[in-house]
């Protein structure tokens, strides 16, 4: 009985954490394989999960079956969901540019009001990833794979004021210090 108790306990909670999570389905894709039959038609999709609060992953599954490959991928993405530092829980904490393949993505972080200015699967990692305020640019390919692999390129090279202060042996104030009017 104990037992039952301690089982029902963990899928709960594993339940709560992923009614959380916002899933966004950046493409679906049918791809045909030539055999001496024939074509074998199945399916590809990419995912993109995050729980609005820093956190996102993206995963892609490939099936006979769109439900089936929707799941695939989305479990691959939360799988591997990594933590993307925020200004203020709403922007980036500086511009980034990252470039996958032929796909590349130039992110800037925007002052509050601004919106999500992007497009496509760009606009799919900045709502699940929980960023309010951002400029974006896709340039090169339009490739629905290459485009969420840069943005995560982009997002993973971003670090926070405090990190780099803690790298470095100073304080933040140091690195982010306030210009006074006589500096200027």
């Amino acid at each position: 009985m104990a037992r039952d108790a301690k089982q029902n306990g963990r899928p709960q909670r594993a339940d709560r954490e992923e009614s959380e999570l916002v899933e966004k389905l950046v493409a679906i894709n049918r791809v045909a394989k030539v055999v001496k039959g024939g074509k074998n038609f199945s399916f590809s999709a990419i995912v993109v999960v995050g729980d609005g609060k820093g956190r996102v992953g993206h995963g892609t599954g490939k099936s006979r079956e769109v439900p089936e490959a929707i799941q695939k991928a989305t479990e691959q993405a939360k799988r591997y969901m990594v933590r993307i530092p925020l200004r203020e829980g709403r922007t980036l904490h500086h511009d980034v540019t990252a470039s996958f393949g032929a796909g590349k993505v130039h992110m800037r972080a925007a002052v509050p009001g601004t919106g999500i200015i992007a497009g496509g699967p760009m606009r799919a990692v900045c709502e699940a990833l929980g960023i309010q305020d951002v400029v974006s640019k896709s340039i090169g390919s339009s490739n629905p794979h290459n485009m969420v692999r840069a943005t995560f390129k982009a997002l993973q090279m971003i670090s926070a004021p405090r990190a780099v202060a803690a790298r470095r042996g100073k304080k933040v104030g140091e690195l982010v210090g306030r210009r006074s009017a006589g500096e200027a």
